[in-house]
């Protein structure tokens, strides 16, 4: 269905629910919403998910006098002859299980199940006695091989699974969403319990008589149990229980659909969409539904069309003139946000065609009035060092050279057209559409619930999500 108007899906995954949304500032000058948006990208002010992993076991905080740890850190084997039920050779990971995501999880393939196959795996806090079997402490849990029962807390285990011995694979997890342990066997699934514990908490595995030896995966190399499949089937458990409360036309789809493409101008794919979508159920139109007329988004649709297409192309210089000829009002203030965009990419076109004479030249005459406004010195920086690096799009600036710069650039200008409309009813509709406002809300709300749940859980985001529905279709 999507012919000319490729990459459409660009403003919505860069969503950034960290962006001021300062309505004052772009009542004043709707640019700037833009400009703050580009300063953020040329900052990496963005949501950080990412967080440390357990890579290897923790050799300095263990019982060391029970056990031997070999020198990739990734296995264990209990040495001696235990004279005492507390002579435990454990050891927790080097870092604690990462928390801002859905699941954890880890493995350990037994290697020899020694004397007693008295082995475990589960999860312990940092204030863990490291002579002890997870299970038995306060603020741990842990699956024991040599009866199959689950200890959490206290020395008395419950039945929980099978036991498990020489080539058996084992592995821990963690369910944020459900707040659940869960323990799996050669790649099943063995049960899981409630996680009645804080973070931070630390794999941890333990070996307790003579010649038992085990080897941990902590995700350096293929799990035996299917963790991805795993993560969709909860992702799509979560999608239909909020299916099952909430009830909004089928429709609504079609709706949502088609204003982004009216907001953006994709006037070829909104022809597309709509032919493809004469057939099904009329389509609800959102703009009504919220007392605001579709002029407001149908506004100089060809305008826009054709400026998103000459700055995608990276032709600046006639998009400029275009916007001279149709909308002066728009560029009439040379110190604006909207034409400081504009000429930051224009000097990133000239870069990117290799042409530095030319963007040297530019700089001095263009970008060099913009030095010293407000929100305008990191980015003009970041243009100017894209002439220090032979190779500019592999290093730290390299973003300007994105597709996505162009499309922040052609976003503003969208939005700046839009705010001339003399009917313009919802002065908040010029900077983002219906799809994005309601994703945007998504996005807040599922972060406020990681927020209630402790800040474990994941985020939500778009990429993830539509390559889950992809897969599902498959």
């Amino acid at each position: 269905m999507i012919t000319n108007d490729n990459n459409i899906s660009n403003n919505v995954n860069n969503i950034n629910i960290n962006s001021t949304d300062n309505t004052s500032v772009q009542q004043q000058d709707p640019g700037r919403y833009f400009l703050e948006l580009a300063r953020r990208r040329s900052r990496c002010v963005m949501e950080d998910e990412h967080e440390e992993e357990p890579t290897e076991l923790n050799t300095i905080n263990s019982s060391g006098g029970f056990l031997v740890v070999s020198t990739d850190k990734l296995s264990i084997k209990y040495t001696t002859v235990n004279l005492h039920g507390y002579d435990v050779g454990v050891v927790q990971a080097n870092k604690p299980a990462p928390v801002k995501r859905l699941v954890y999880y880890f493995e350990i393939y037994v290697k020899n199940a020694g004397a007693k196959g008295q082995i475990a795996i589960g999860f312990t806090n940092d204030t863990f006695k490291m002579r002890r079997q997870p299970g038995w402490e306060a603020n741990s849990c842990g699956y024991h091989g040599d009866d199959g029962h689950i200890y959490r807390g206290q020395g008395k285990g419950e039945p929980f699974g099978p036991t498990f011995t020489v080539k058996d694979t084992v592995g821990a997890g963690i369910n944020y969403a459900s707040q659940e342990f869960f323990f799996t066997k050669n790649g099943t699934i063995v049960g899981a319990i409630s996680k009645n514990m804080k973070s931070p908490l630390f794999p941890t595995v333990a070996v307790h008589s003579q010649n038992e030896e085990v080897e941990v995966n902590f995700g350096n190399k293929q799990f035996v149990f299917d963790l991805k499949g795993y993560e969709e089937q909860e992702r799509t458990k979560q999608q239909a229980t909020i299916i099952e409360k909430i009830s909004l036309p089928s429709n609504i789809s079609y709706g949502l659909v088609r204003s982004y493409l009216l907001h953006y101008g994709y006037e070829e794919t909104l022809k597309s969409f709509d032919l493809a979508g004469k057939t099904t159920v009329p389509p609800i139109h959102l703009a009504q539904e919220n007392q605001s007329d579709e002029q407001d988004i149908q506004y100089a649709i060809n305008q826009r069309r054709t400026l998103r297409e000459l700055i995608r192309r990276g032709d600046i210089d006639t998009a400029i003139s275009q916007l001279h000829d149709w909308y002066p009002q728009v560029v009439q203030d040379e110190k604006s946000a909207t034409c400081f965009l504009l000429h930051c990419q224009k000097f990133i076109e000239l870069v990117r065609g290799g042409e530095l004479i030319e963007a040297v030249k530019y700089g001095r005459n263009e970008l060099a009035k913009f030095f010293g406004l407000p929100d305008s010195d990191s980015l003009v920086q970041d243009c100017v060092a894209l002439l220090a690096y032979e190779h500019p799009q592999e290093s730290s600036v390299g973003y300007l050279l994105d597709e996505s710069q162009r499309e922040l650039v052609a976003d503003i200008v969208n939005a700046m057209i839009l705010s001339t409309n003399p009917n313009l009813k919802d002065s908040q509709g010029c900077f983002r559409s219906c799809l994005e406002r309601l994703l945007r809300q998504l996005t807040v709300c599922c972060l406020e619930r990681r927020s209630l749940n402790g800040d474990q859980g994941e985020g939500f985001h778009l990429p993830r999500v539509l390559h889950c529905v992809k897969k599902s279709k498959c």
